[in-house]
């Protein structure tokens, strides 16, 4: 069962309040009362009038159907114009799409309002008139005549009044949902900003409990650099050197929001030669292309790491043959990402507690870059595929 939290209620009261508002309000405005006097032919005795009668309509369909059109300029704003119109980054752009949709939306009502008007602008004096013919008397034609058109141009004159008023209405509604669209938008934001600032102080927190003292790891591994090179043994100085270097950018680079998207290449192409050294030369190939021009390109840090120390673990077996297929590509301020492997393993990442796991890297990717990616991971009978498409700025 789905639990409304508390806060959703009060919203909810609160916006069937605020048009509650607006019903009385329209209620009061378009509320007329007419008295229609017909008198006696002209040179008649008595001077009192045949018919006083007056008219008073509340509930009419100009109420509701002005109250709808509001209640669609203010939800179509705040739940769909706004969004499409940031997407944009012409501000003449953006405030064009809101203001045409006010336009059309005050438009179509007005067109309504009219069209009800002609309809039933003469109905009360149609009544009267024939009112005046059951009771006997014989009416006063030329005064009737007069008196319609009198009442038609002062009906006239209060209608366009009336649309005067309306149209402040709309303009009110209108600001009323740029104001409520973008104060949801900054609750939003807030909360977002507080969640993320609560998983990297966590994060900052865990790591300091493991961690090795900087100093000590990196005077550490210089040592052993030291030793593979006087041993002659290159291979395994290059490999500390990558392992060092690794390490620094984890430690130091790696806090920063954004880091270059050079440095997250190389930091994989590291990754990739230590976990080769792992295995012989014919049981792992790993393709991993990427741009070579990448000046101005920055992302988040550590986020493609997770898939491919996924594709090692999980796509490489001993005494088998395997392939790694990591692709990076940037166009038109768009990144993609993609890494593929064998499947050797029943285990998947999401189960994998030791690591940081599918869920996190979604959580993090939801922080960091909302509405901006897209994740798609597909799985077949011996291959295990990762999408991961964002758009940067």
């Amino acid at each position: 069962m789905i639990k409304i939290r508390k806060k959703d209620w009060i919203e909810v009261v609160l916006h069937v309040a605020f048009w509650v508002g607006v019903f009385y309000t329209l209620l009061s405005l378009t509320e007329t009362h007419v008295t229609i006097r017909v008198d006696h032919a002209v040179g008649a005795i008595k001077k009192d009038p045949v018919v006083i009668k007056d008219v008073r309509h509340t509930l009419s369909a100009h109420l509701f159907i002005t109250l709808g059109f509001l209640v669609l300029l203010f939800y179509g704003n705040i739940f769909l114009l706004f969004k499409k119109a940031l997407q944009f980054k012409n501000i003449l752009i953006r405030v064009a799409i809101p203001v045409a949709y006010f336009a059309a939306i005050f438009t179509t009502n007005h067109y309504f309002d009219q069209q009800l008007s002609v309809v039933k602008s003469d109905q009360p004096f149609i009544q009267t008139f024939q009112l005046d013919q059951k009771k006997g008397t014989p009416p006063a034609l030329p005064v009737v005549k007069r008196n319609l058109e009198l009442r038609t141009d002062a009906l006239v004159f209060a209608r366009e009044g009336l649309s005067n008023t309306i149209l402040f209405i709309f303009i009110i509604v209108f600001g009323l949902s740029i104001a409520y669209f973008f104060l949801k938008e900054w609750a939003r934001v807030e909360k977002m900003r507080s969640v993320l600032q609560a998983v990297q102080l966590d994060t900052e927190v865990k790591f300091l409990k493991s961690q090795v003292n900087p100093h000590f790891l990196f005077n550490t591994l210089n040592n052993l650099f030291s030793m593979a090179q006087k041993k002659g043994n290159d291979e395994l100085a290059d490999g500390i050197s990558k392992l060092s270097g690794m390490m620094r950018y984890m430690i130091y680079e790696s806090n920063e929001e954004n880091v270059p998207l050079k440095k997250e290449i190389e930091y994989l192409e590291n990754c990739i030669l230590l976990n080769k050294l792992r295995y012989a030369d014919d049981e792992i190939k790993v393709i991993f292309n990427y741009p070579k021009q990448t000046e101005g390109i920055f992302i988040a840090p550590m986020l493609f790491i997770p898939f491919v120390e996924n594709a090692f673990k999980h796509g490489v077996a001993i005494g088998q043959s395997s392939e790694i297929d990591i692709s990076i590509s940037v166009e038109n301020k768009h990144l993609a990402f993609t890494c593929e492997n064998t499947i050797y393993s029943v285990k998947k990442m999401e189960g994998d507690k030791s690591g940081i796991g599918l869920e996190n890297v979604k959580r993090r990717l939801d922080l960091l870059y909302t509405g901006k990616y897209k994740l798609f991971i597909i799985t077949d009978e011996n291959r295990y595929i990762v999408n991961l498409g964002i758009t940067i700025e």
